[in-house]
């Protein structure tokens, strides 16, 4: 890692409340820096032009007297002056500074060649005892150059600035503690819910159940997006959970008749000696229940997929074709039993799932036929953007106590509970329904039982 590198990843390590706090302070000293950097500078401006008209005035004056002879002016509080000759030698001079000239040699020539000199003596800080701006410039007088020396004492400009400088420290620090501290309490409660939120998840975690994060209802803001999506995690592997429980129990349910049943025929093909017919008739038996827990679990698991699935793949299709191809499987059958198998289908394209939408029709068909009397009638159409699939029969219909449970899992009416099925036919059909985000459902008429399928669907063209 370079050196640059390391500093960043030090500050990616700390917590979040103090990288806020911290970029907060940072960004705060900035603008008070520059605040008042601005106000020194306007101040100390202010001052120094005061300053600086005061000794120009002085000196027009002092040259003034000069050129004509007169006596030397006062000048203003605090106030200094030399008059030296070409030679640097002080003609006249104020008290305090009798003995000392104020200009150097090098400033004593570039005067004489006609440059005014400004010059400040002492610092700001640390304090000098005797500050001084001075002002130097030549002046002919009698034919003679005269060199005049203006000077003021910068001792209340100096104060003013060193007070100002106090203040402006005293008020930046304190407004940088007040604004790290607003940033530290306002970091913190920002992040609160998201503590909670981690300390409801290491409760999940830990095994506890239907958890759900305690999440404001009169707020939209990012923290509270974040719960409402958490919770709606929440709720899937809850959905999730659930599902494997009712799979694992659905299927030790179902599972364990057809394994006790082949286990008993297993158990006297071998107690007793037994004929080539018999043991044949026994492996067939073996075989039906093979076939029937095959069945069943690949119901299970279609079951599974569409419940663990949160979209379709959607596609066109001709819905007459989609209905021909539920249906041929069964035309045989019906045709051995004696049934008329009518279908009536609009010739246009919708776009389904057609991978669990044949197979459905196909259970529904299926049903029909097996517990129908004469016929079997398929319609379908498509009205307002929706198509509607009904698949009835002319049978005795659904027992009454039967029609509020048609769709569970196992379901099963008493008269059929010695026929051919598992239970999960309907359960199926209502799953595809669902996974379509339509609706499935079972009735009885006057002619017999009728279930409709009723989902949304997108037709680019034909009927509807």
């Amino acid at each position: 890692m370079t050196l640059a590198g390391r500093p960043r990843a030090w500050f990616r390590r700390l917590p979040v409340v103090v990288r806020l706090v911290l970029a907060v302070a940072v960004t705060m000293s900035l603008v008070l820096t520059g605040a008042a950097g601005l106000v020194y500078w306007r101040v100390q401006t202010a001052l120094d032009q005061q300053l600086n008209d005061d000794l120009t005035t002085y000196r027009h004056s002092l040259d003034q007297a000069v050129r004509t002879g007169a006596g030397l002016p006062p000048g203003p509080s605090g106030s200094l002056r030399q008059v030296l000759d070409a030679h640097g030698r002080v003609l006249s001079s104020s008290d305090a500074v009798r003995r000392e000239p104020l200009l150097t040699p090098a400033e004593l020539g570039v005067v004489m060649r006609g440059t005014t000199v400004h010059r400040d003596v002492g610092s700001l800080l640390p304090i000098a005892p005797d500050a001084l701006r001075l002002q130097a410039g030549s002046v002919t007088a009698d034919g003679r150059t005269r060199i005049v020396v203006t000077a003021v004492r910068r001792g209340h400009r100096d104060e003013a600035l060193r007070e100002l400088l106090a203040q402006l420290g005293i008020a930046s620090g304190l407004t940088l503690i007040a604004a790290s501290y607003v940033g530290y309490r306002t970091a913190r409660a920002a992040l609160r819910p998201v503590e909670r939120y981690r300390v409801g998840a290491a409760t999940l975690a830990g095994g506890a159940q239907n958890l759900r994060l305690d999440v404001p209802t009169d707020r939209d803001d990012e923290i509270t997006r974040l719960g409402h999506t958490l919770n709606h995690m929440l709720d899937q592997l809850e959905a999730a959970a659930e599902r494997e429980r009712r799979f694992v129990a659905d299927a030790s349910h179902e599972l364990r008749t057809p394994l006790t049943l082949m286990r008993a025929e297993v158990d006297v093909a071998l107690h007793r000696p037994r004929s080539a017919e018999e043991l044949t008739e026994t492996l067939r038996s073996v075989d039906a229940e093979v076939q029937r827990l095959i069945d069943l679990s690949d119901a299970l698991l279609d079951l599974e997929e569409l419940g663990g699935t949160s979209h379709i793949t959607r596609a066109p299709v001709r819905l007459a074709d989609l209905v021909d191809t539920a249906v041929s499987p069964h035309r045989r059958t019906a045709e051995r039993a004696g049934y008329g198998l009518h279908i009536d289908a609009d010739d246009t394209t919708v776009d389904v799932d057609a991978r669990w939408l044949v197979p459905a029709v196909g259970n529904l068909v299926d049903n029909a036929l097996r517990h129908g009397s004469t016929s079997v009638r398929v319609t379908a159409a498509v009205r307002d953007g929706r198509v509607r699939i009904r698949v009835g029969d002319d049978g005795p219909g659904f027992p009454a106590e039967f029609l509020p449970r048609a769709f569970d899992r196992f379901a099963r009416a008493e008269a059929s509970r010695t026929s051919k099925g598992s239970g999960l036919g309907l359960a199926f059909v209502h799953a595809v329904a669902t996974a379509h985000g339509g609706t499935a459902q079972a009735r009885n008429t006057a002619y017999g039982a009728v279930v409709t399928l009723d989902l949304p669907c997108r037709a680019p063209g034909g009927a509807g």
